[in-house]
């Protein structure tokens, strides 16, 4: 489980979190939502530890990781895709995967093959460049990166954003396998509502940096969407 507990974050003078309590549970798929600009990416990076909370604290299976800085937290087992991808352009698919076992508790420095399962076209591709893919390619190359690392706990920002939809289709049936075989904890931030709708179990509104609704899916009316997703 990750549990958030009244996490806040300041960049300079200027607050991005506001005491945020969430409860990401084993085996689920949580979804957090909001606006662009209300705190989701922060919210993903002060996780992650990549960038330090100002008080409150992150807990994985309720131990502490909150005074941790980002490779500790990784190998704690929190793993981070990022919005954008962020995979190196000039390594190979084979050495991009590689760059993520780092994070391996076990210190195994081989590619597990179940990786190569998931996206087999990860396999084929193997020793093209990273910067030679199309952006479905990356964003399953920057999964398969940070499962790698054998992560308990699986953040993605945005990761359907720019993607055509067999890859959207294929990613949401990766995620679902992960929190039902393995009892992953999947944590991503999402505004493709559909998506949310048929692959997530929960979710979590945010808004000028606070949570201003939270429920199971099915609780996603088209009032909650009004009210606190529509633009």
């Amino acid at each position: 489980m990750l549990s958030v507990n009244k996490l806040n974050f300041h960049y300079g003078a200027v607050q991005a979190l506001y005491d945020v309590n969430m409860t990401m549970p084993t085996g689920e798929i949580t979804c957090v939502m909001g606006r662009n600009g209300v705190g989701k990416t922060t919210l993903m990076k002060t996780i992650m530890g990549s960038m330090k909370s100002t008080s409150g604290s992150v807990s994985v299976d309720d131990h502490d990781v909150t005074i941790l800085p980002s490779n500790k937290r990784a190998r704690a087992g929190i793993a981070l895709v990022p919005q954008g991808r962020q995979i190196f352009p000039k390594l190979s698919v084979e050495e991009n995967l590689k760059v993520g076992l780092e994070a391996r508790a076990d210190r195994k420095r081989v590619v597990p093959p179940e990786i190569y399962d998931l996206f087999p076209i990860l396999k084929q591709f193997q020793r093209r460049n990273g910067g030679d893919l199309s952006g479905g390619q990356q964003q399953q190359l920057a999964i398969g990166r940070a499962l790698a690392g054998d992560p308990k706990v699986l953040l993605l920002d945005e990761p359907t954003e720019g993607i055509q939809p067999n890859i959207i289709q294929q990613i949401g049936e990766v995620l679902r396998m992960l929190v039902e075989t393995r009892g992953m904890t999947v944590v991503l931030v999402e505004q493709y509502l559909d998506f949310v709708k048929q692959f997530g179990h929960r979710f979590y509104a945010m808004n000028r940096g606070r949570v201003v609704a939270e429920g199971t899916t099915e609780e996603l009316t088209p009032e909650v969407v009004s009210t606190h997703l529509s633009v």
